[in-house]
């Protein structure tokens, strides 16, 4: 891939990361992984008899995108909504270690903390179950978070929604989101889940994968294979930009990278080739992908050099099992 950026210019973005603030707003949960090995089938059903070797818990969902900017060294913020429950206490206790304020995160006693669990054997993911409520969260929990957004409105480089359609991210939510921040220079970046992308309007920019890409655009083949089928694409992405008043789209694609639609007179695409040199596991790739892209563009990148650098750390991630988080260090070596 033509690299977009120098070594030293990449270097000079990312030792501006400490000084960047981005607010991380979504659906916060934990993902429990349970390690072991599978040396029988059961006498019971035909189902395998994993050996439970370890166990851990680790920032999911909108947690994720948060855990890799503050790996990365960036100031970070959080706002989302947890149960009155062990894991939702377990949560707080793991923020408040890492130094990053609580006071964006709500207590809902009525709903439980997203909790999902993943059973991996021999590095091989066996099943998934998931402990969840998907109902939007109350009218006095937005109030809570738009209250602690508005003491944040000084000093924010750009903004990350996360919404993985756990309640959290509602209409009035991103609304007044719009409205603090219109004008203010801060990049706001959404992972989107919801089928009405008409809810995202106004944001600057929205980094689908490519399964919720071809459903945003209406097209069923991403990779252009069919004759004529990259012109359709582009004018399908020049429609949605225009429809939602977006600055631009980056699609995760998996092993195949990423696609950066930038919005001006002309449309403006960028493909970025997998950087992976293995890929092992791609659980919380979009989550690093959209967490770096963000501080990249709060410490002062164009676009395109955020998504060149989200590529390189999305690559790294998948290298490593489980859900990880990149460093700078880590970073600057690939460069």
């Amino acid at each position: 891939m033509k690299k977009i950026i120098s070594s030293k210019r990449g270097a000079e973005i990312i030792e501006r990361f400490p000084k960047s603030k981005v607010l991380v707003v979504g659906d916060i949960m934990f993902d429990h992984f349970i390690w072991g090995r599978v040396s029988r089938i059961s006498p019971e059903a035909p189902v395998p008899v994993v050996d439970v070797r370890a166990e851990n818990f680790m920032l999911g969902g909108c947690a994720n995108a948060l855990h890799n900017i503050y790996s990365m060294g960036g100031q970070v913020y959080l706002a989302g909504v947890v149960g009155e429950d062990d894991m939702g206490a377990m949560l707080l206790r793991r923020f408040q270690n890492m130094k990053i304020s609580t006071k964006g995160v709500v207590t809902e006693s009525h709903r439980p903390t997203t909790i999902k669990t993943r059973v991996i054997a021999h590095n091989q993911q066996i099943v998934r179950f998931d402990r969840e409520s998907c109902r939007p969260i109350s009218e006095s929990s937005i109030a809570k978070i738009i209250d602690y957004i508005k003491t944040l409105r000084n000093d924010l480089g750009a903004i990350v929604i996360s919404d993985y359609e756990k309640g959290v991210v509602t209409k009035t939510l991103l609304d007044e989101i719009h409205h603090l921040f219109s004008g203010r220079g801060v990049i706001i970046c959404v992972d989107p889940k919801k089928k009405d992308f008409s809810l995202y309007h106004g944001v600057d920019v929205i980094k689908p994968n490519h399964r919720e890409a071809e459903w945003m655009l209406g097209v069923n083949d991403l990779n252009g294979n069919e004759a004529g089928k990259g012109f359709e694409i582009k004018r399908a992405v020049k429609k949605l930009l225009e429809q939602l008043d977006l600055k631009a789209l980056l699609i995760t694609r998996g092993e195949k990278g990423m696609t950066l639609f930038e919005a001006g007179a002309k449309l403006v695409q960028t493909n970025f080739a997998t950087e992976a040199k293995e890929v092992f596991d791609v659980s919380g790739a979009g989550d690093t992908a959209i967490g770096v892209f963000a501080l990249a563009a709060a410490s002062g990148s164009t676009f395109k050099e955020a998504a060149y650098l989200a590529n390189h750390a999305a690559g790294i991630v998948v290298g490593k099992v489980g859900i990880s988080t990149v460093s700078r260090k880590e970073l600057k070596k690939v460069l």
